[in-house]
């Protein structure tokens, strides 16, 4: 579903806290970015921020990291393996499974929104951008896709340009982004990508807030979220310069 309307009226994406790859609580048994952790969410209805990865066969599942060893029974690339092989794998604790994106819109079925971020291998490729947006296309809720990758979100503008949409970010200054060229760390830390990427929010490192280029965004009308908060004294700091949080580890 492409939401035209809510281009124009983002409040549903702010309207409540964003639990962070679900409300997942480890010590329960509860891990992240998992049906266990969705369900908490709907239960409390809290908005859900949750990650996507490709595989092997162009599927999108719901994993954070781009290797399996963190969270899984399993080692290797998560783009190295197809959906089936991926079930096969027990997550570290509890008795969930790797899901699909259709079955994460199934489970969730329009109860709260979805923050649906897409992970890169910085390598140019969109077919994660291509396989979320033919996934979501007969999708009734609310959701909104995003990336720290402004070309996954430019691709996102290009094939579907009324998904809301938006470009997860810090200042770019950690090691981590060393990875990338000198110019496409400058175009993330400055948002020189915005003629391209045209987000309708931004999900900011609230650590790294105030900072000019995002509060302009904000100032333009376009909604702040900020991650990841784990506390109410964060909690507080964060809503004095955004919108929303993206929070864990408490009750927000």
């Amino acid at each position: 579903m492409r939401f035209t309307p809510q281009v124009r009226d983002l409040a549903w994406l702010v309207e409540r806290p964003i639990a962070h790859r679900g409300q997942h609580d480890k010590a329960n048994g509860n891990l992240e970015n998992t049906e266990s952790a969705f369900a908490s969410a709907i239960r409390n209805n809290y908005a859900i921020e949750c990650d996507l990865q490709i595989t092997a066969e162009g599927d999108a599942v719901v994993f954070h990291d781009e290797t399996l060893e963190r969270v899984c029974e399993a080692q290797g690339m998560v783009k190295d393996f197809t959906v089936k092989q991926l079930k096969t794998y027990s997550y570290r604790i509890g008795k969930d499974r790797i899901q699909t994106l259709g079955e994460l819109l199934d489970q969730v079925d329009g109860r709260v929104p979805l923050v649906i971020e897409l992970k890169s291998h910085w390598n140019g490729d969109d077919a994660l951008a291509r396989r979320a947006l033919k996934v979501l296309e007969p999708y009734d809720g609310p959701y909104a896709i995003m990336s720290f990758d402004p070309d996954l979100v430019a691709a996102v503008a290009e094939y579907s340009p009324y998904t809301v949409r938006g470009i997860t970010a810090d200042r770019a200054v950690n090691s981590y982004y060393n990875i990338l060229s000198i110019d496409r760390r400058l175009e993330m830390r400055t948002f020189s990508h915005l003629a391209r990427t045209r987000p309708h929010f931004v999900s900011f490192y609230f650590r790294e807030l105030p900072y000019a280029p995002v509060q302009r965004i904000r100032a333009a009308g376009h909604p702040i979220i900020t991650w990841t908060i784990r506390n109410e004294e964060q909690a507080r700091l964060a809503r004095r310069y955004s919108d929303q949080i993206t929070f864990e580890g408490f009750a927000a």
